[in-house]
């Protein structure tokens, strides 16, 4: 997919203005927007009758205005995985933002409203999702690593956990990674430790290193 005369999108966004000025944006650009709606509840009925390639998502939305957003798009995650997510918001909510990205970074994007420069970052973002990509703004990135930043600890990977690593992106489980390298899930499972053991990743309550992990490759 490289064109966006074939990208069919569904935008959640509770501004009126912002919605039909989205509606207005993409389809002068040949997308084509299959239903624009105010709330999550919408949403789902929207994705749930006529799925999109691509479902652009606000967080803040009505009945609460705080994170129905992207508890909508984790579900559409779950029920649609086809269905690309791009989250377009003014706020990085972080810990539904790590839950979006737990099943692998493809098909998923998180833009924040105040740091898209140009029309044209925006339209390459959804195409990229569209087709099966990453769109992360890296401030998303920042906040959901935390404060620290990264090294070059990925130098310190060797190719086999490289290779495993970029599976982990594409969202493969560790039974996947073990078929598509032809090695024993056991073997898998030693170098995700590994990974996690480089990229100083300790294990903790929320235990989302396996995203963290993900989050590093991409930056990387």
């Amino acid at each position: 997919m490289t064109g966006t005369d074939a990208i069919t999108v569904v935008i959640a966004e509770d501004s009126a203005i912002l919605r039909d000025g989205l509606v207005q944006l993409l389809t002068d650009r040949g997308f084509v927007v299959t239903s624009a709606v105010s709330d999550a509840a919408r949403l789902a009925q929207a994705v749930a009758a006529d799925p999109p390639d691509v479902a652009v998502v606000d967080i803040r939305m009505p009945p609460t205005f705080t994170d129905e957003g992207l508890r909508a798009a984790i579900a559409l995650r779950r029920d649609h995985p086809e269905v690309g997510i791009l989250v377009f918001s003014q706020y990085v909510e972080t810990r539904y933002a790590a839950e979006l990205l737990a099943a692998g970074a493809a098909r998923i994007g998180y833009l924040l409203k105040d740091r898209v420069a140009d029309v044209s970052d925006f339209v390459e973002a959804l195409v990229r999702v569209a087709s099966g990509g990453t769109a992360l703004d890296p401030e998303v990135v920042t906040q959901l690593m935390g404060a620290s930043r990264r090294t070059d600890t990925l130098a310190s990977l060797s190719g086999r956990e490289r290779e495993v690593l970029g599976l982990m992106a594409e969202g493969r489980t560790n039974s996947a990674i073990a078929t598509s390298l032809v090695i024993s899930e056991g073997a898998v499972e030693k170098h995700v430790a590994g990974i996690f053991s480089k990229l100083n990743l300790p294990a903790t309550p929320t235990d989302h290193r396996r995203v963290l992990a993900v989050l590093r490759y991409l930056e990387g």
